[in-house]
């Protein structure tokens, strides 16, 4: 494994962050998803290979999600500055108008509520999950200043939003002397690049590390989908987000990944992962992982070089898309 830097802050990360959505599951969740018996076997290879850095949500599973890694993640490591773990806060956590978004009671009541999930009085990167248009920037700058002031998190990052109110934010922490981010967790992948038309130069600009989400498009850069709606995996069946983001276009550069895949002798997932990781300003895409390969493909693309004309044909095929990922 490898260690970068998160944008210009002190703080390392591992190439690879393990995602940790899939873990949790229960009643009206996802059916691919695991539970903690079934995460611990992945999580400790990842943590074998090196992985330090370990991401998860409020949201995810209702909580479980956070419950699951906590104690993974303190019997995995003998202390807990061995690892790096992210959470976020603004999706609904309950059914009460002030149980949702960036206001100062929801960010103050979230980090309170995910530590006693996690079972620690920290995190290390504490996320917003979306961007809230109901509350003013200033007061979401000063409850997140706040947190990291209090020593609940040490640092701040953000995820899927536009360009400009990414710096509204940031400009807004900096004019008064509050903690701005480090990170950007946005959509990226071979065949969503939107992202490097604004956000990715700015976050390039600003010092800001790049951990994205989706980093195989949900699977479908790894083959779990064929072109005409065949799913080859239990994920591919029920992630009805997925079709709301990619389609049949998308195929032209899944078909160019597959191609280079089997010049190489090697999986589709691993050649996707390390164009990803070869892009500026992407310090640890976030994987998620529900079999021992998935872990494995992760983990061997740190160190897997494509060349300048297996990379030029990767690209070749892009289409634009609409903005995808900022929302729900």
């Amino acid at each position: 494994m490898r260690y970068i830097r998160l944008g210009s802050s002190g703080l390392k990360v591992s190439r690879i962050g393990l995602g940790m959505m899939s873990y949790g599951g229960g009643d009206g969740h996802r059916k691919w998803f695991l539970d903690e018996q079934a995460a611990e076997p992945l999580v400790r290879r990842a943590v074998e290979a090196g992985v330090t850095f370990f991401d998860t949500a409020d949201m995810y599973s209702d909580g479980r999600s956070e419950e699951i890694t906590g104690r993974l993640l303190a019997r995995l490591f003998p202390r807990r500055d061995d690892y790096v773990l992210a959470t976020k806060v603004y999706f609904p956590m309950g059914s009460g108008p002030n149980d949702r978004g960036l206001s100062r009671k929801h960010i103050l009541a979230g980090i309170d509520a995910s530590l006693r999930r996690l079972g620690t009085d920290h995190v290390d990167l504490y996320q917003i999950h979306r961007w809230d248009d109901e509350t003013p920037v200033e007061e979401t700058m000063e409850a997140l200043h706040e947190v990291v002031r209090s020593g609940r998190a040490r640092y701040l990052g953000a995820s899927s939003m536009y360009a400009w109110q990414f710096a509204k934010a940031q400009y807004t922490a900096r004019a008064a002397g509050w903690t701005p981010f480090v990170s950007m967790q946005n959509h990226y992948n071979l065949v969503y690049r939107e992202e490097e038309r604004e956000m990715i130069p700015l976050c390039l600009d600003q010092g800001v590390g790049c951990v994205p989400w989706s980093p195989l498009a949900r699977g479908l850069l790894a083959g779990n989908r064929e072109r005409g709606g065949a799913e080859r995996t239990a994920r591919a069946g029920s992630d009805a987000l997925a079709r709301r983001l990619y389609d049949e276009d998308d195929f032209d550069v899944v078909d160019v990944v597959r191609a280079i895949a089997a010049e190489r002798g090697l999986p589709p997932a691993r050649i996707a992962l390390a164009w990803l990781l070869g892009k500026p300003g992407v310090a640890a895409p976030i994987v998620g992982a529900t079999r021992d390969v998935h872990v494995a493909d992760a983990v061997a693309a740190v160190d897997l070089t494509l060349s300048e004309e297996e990379v030029a044909r990767l690209e070749a095929p892009y289409r634009p898309h609409p903005v995808l990922g900022h929302g729900g």
